[in-house]
């Protein structure tokens, strides 16, 4: 098994970055899909950014241009957020795709959630 933790939110004035990351507790064979999500209060889960076999990566058109998505080689997700708005506060989770051996299927993790909160 394998568990995904989430550091680096907090509390930043509008303007203001923060850089999350999502560690996972062992490495994968494969990832196949990396991904950060968001759920604002009352409101539902949406994706903010995915990163598809380290190729094809698409943004949420409302943080286009602000936040970043990568991977570093220890099996690390980041998402690098600038330029936050007030409407960017949201708990922040993590979601991996990927195989832990060649003869297990990809399977769906999820990190616990990091809250991100933005206001003056």
């Amino acid at each position: 098994q394998v568990q995904l933790t989430e550091s680096g939110g907090g509390l930043v004035q509008p303007g203001g970055s923060l850089r999350l990351s999502c560690a996972a507790s062992r490495s994968f064979f494969s990832i196949v899909v990396t991904a950060w999500y968001r759920q604002a209060p009352g409101k539902q889960r949406e994706l903010v950014a995915k990163s598809v076999s380290d190729v094809t990566t698409t943004y949420a058109d409302s943080v286009k241009g602000r936040f970043t998505i990568s991977r570093d080689n220890a099996n690390t997700v980041y998402l690098q957020m600038d330029s936050l708005k007030p409407e960017d506060t949201a708990v922040y989770y993590c979601n991996i795709i990927g195989q832990l051996t060649p003869t297990l299927a990809p399977r769906d993790y999820w990190g616990q959630g990091t809250q991100v909160t933005v206001s003056s």
